[in-house]
C-alpha cells in the first residue's frame, strides 16, 4: 500500500466521514477537551501517546487520522506514530477549528 500524504484538510476528512469511509482517529488533546468537542476516534493525550502505541490496535499500513486543537500537537504525534513504523497517519490540517468551519 502506497503511503497517503501526511497531512489531511478539514473538507476531506469531513467528507470522508459523511461518506461512511472508516476512518481511524486519534485526538491527541486531553480529556476536558476531547469532552467539550470531539468528532470521535480514541482520546489518547499527546503525553501518554509514546506509552499507549503497544497497546494500539491498528495495523501499521492503516489510515489513521491525528487531531487536536489548532493541528500543532497532532502533528507532533503523526511524527511519533511514523517514527514507530506507522504508514499512514495523517494530521488534521488546522485541527478540530478547521473542521469546525469547514461546511460540504
Amino acid at each position: 500500500m502506497k503511503p497517503l500524504s501526511n497531512d489531511i484538510s478539514a473538507s476531506e476528512l469531513k467528507e470522508k466521514l459523511s461518506n461512511g469511509v472508516q476512518v481511524h482517529i486519534i485526538d491527541v488533546r486531553e480529556q476536558l477537551e476531547f469532552h467539550t468537542y470531539n468528532i470521535g476516534g480514541l482520546n489518547i493525550p499527546l503525553g501518554t501517546l509514546g506509552q499507549e502505541l503497544e497497546e494500539l490496535e491498528f495495523e501499521k499500513e492503516e489510515e489513521i487520522v491525528m487531531v487536536c486543537q489548532r493541528g500543532l500537537r497532532s502533528e507532533t504525534a503523526r511524527r511519533l506514530m511514523a517514527a514507530n513504523g506507522f504508514i499512514n497517519v495523517r494530521n488534521l490540517t488546522g485541527g478540530l477549528l478547521a473542521y469546525r468551519r469547514t461546511d460540504l
